[in-house]
């Protein structure tokens, strides 16, 4: 394999129309693995147990992934601080780990390595634009260190702190991409998604796109919402998709979180992987060729997308080894009612049960209409207090 700083840039790479794949969800698949903590979410195990991110960087690489983004989600210091975690790692210690795991798996394959910053404890709590930006520098500046690749600004939900964060990678010198966890109604300051990417290009962002909180197909039209937005603008940039994979069609303007399920009863919404093929045919015909997951997404998710694209990459992953094309596998099976499955309209015309006979098809969100500024999203080092957590239950309890 071509050693880093050798393969093409992923700006070389879209140019070009080729299709980058992303990776998927880490902190949800390392939670149902016991690597992580609900709650915090908090990336500790990328120094803590190296061994489990190394693993899950490697299926995501087998699957087809041209991108393995470090496992620093929620690893800025305020976060860990925030959390708990300051006094067993450091926000570098973990932001070094994390590029080492994901260099090391990138160089065994055709993959660069994005750096990642995500929203802030800081901004929810009305710090200044300089503080805020000081704790981008910091995680930026140990990317930089360690030749990273290009850098993703992900997972905000208010364009303003997006654009500080842009602002902020912009100054590496390296590519940026920037994804907000925004629906079709815009961020939580109701700034259309296509007036989101305007101002994320503007600020600096090469990529733009959407991630997490909302499922393929609303993540897909809030793309092409901001295509068009940029393309009314007058402006050019390349487009990014990383959704859930979790159908979300019941959900508000915050996304999964506000559903009664999130975070330990989200399984019976899982996308099958002939889900993601429509999905990644879907994200493609809109003109968006940087194509991944977030939460949810696991390898065989990511093998899905690739397989679906293989003909425009031009290759199949690794790991479509041991995957026949659309059930073709099960031409060996020994039940010959499961050998007739083995055919692309038995499986894309499917209608997965549930096998639940009493839950609802949808659920009714918790919309509390909270956001940056409110009380109850001031940030505090210590633990929630029972008295702090009665007024929640009750507030609940009232709804």
């Amino acid at each position: 394999m071509a050693p880093a700083g050798q393969k093409k840039g992923v700006l070389e790479r879209l140019e070009a129309g080729e299709v980058v794949i992303g990776d998927g969800g880490f902190v949800f698949a390392l939670e149902k693995r016991g690597y992580v903590k609900a709650g915090p979410w908090t990336p500790e195990a990328a120094a803590e147990h190296p061994e489990a991110v190394r693993q899950l960087h490697r299926e995501f690489l087998r699957a087809g992934s041209n991108v393995m983004q470090t496992f620093t989600f929620y690893a800025s210091d305020d976060k860990l601080v925030n959390r708990g975690h300051a006094q067993r790692f450091t926000g570098q210690q973990i932001n070094e780990a994390a590029c080492d795991l994901a260099r090391e798996v990138a160089n065994e394959g055709d993959a660069l390595v994005a750096g990642g910053v995500s929203q802030t404890p800081s901004y929810l709590s009305c710090k200044s634009e300089n503080d805020v930006k000081a704790i981008f520098k910091k995680q930026m500046d140990v990317f930089v260190s360690k030749k990273v690749d290009f850098l993703i600004a992900e997972y905000f939900e208010h364009v303003e702190e997006a654009e500080w964060a842009v602002q902020v990678l912009k100054t590496s010198g390296l590519p940026v991409a920037a994804s907000l966890c925004i629906g079709p109604d815009g961020d939580l300051n109701k700034v259309s998604p296509g007036d989101c990417a305007v101002k994320l290009i503007k600020a600096g962002a090469d990529i733009v796109g959407i991630n997490c909180h909302f499922d393929p197909e609303t993540c897909v039209k809030t793309v092409k919402m901001m295509k068009e937005g940029v393309e009314k603008a007058g402006l050019k940039a390349h487009y990014m998709c990383q959704p859930l994979a979790f159908h979300t069609p019941d959900c508000n303007c915050q996304g999964f979180i506000d559903l009664p399920e999130f975070p330990f009863c989200l399984e019976p919404r899982i996308l099958t992987r002939w889900d993601m093929q429509k999905y990644a045919r879907d994200a493609y015909n809109v003109g968006i060729r940087f194509i991944g997951g977030c939460c949810g997404f696991e390898p065989y998710h990511i093998r899905a997308l690739a397989e679906e694209l293989a003909k425009e990459r031009g290759c199949l992953p690794a790991g479509s080894e041991k995957h026949g094309s659309w059930g073709s596998g099960l031409d060996m099976h020994t039940k010959p009612w499961v050998r007739a499955r083995a055919r692309r309209d038995y499986w894309e015309n499917l209608k997965p049960a549930s096998g639940r006979p009493f839950c609802p098809s949808l659920s009714k969100p918790d919309a509390w209409g909270i956001t940056k500024g409110h009380a109850d999203l001031m940030q505090q080092e210590e633990a929630t207090s029972h008295e702090q957590l009665k007024v929640l239950f009750d507030k609940a309890k009232s709804k």
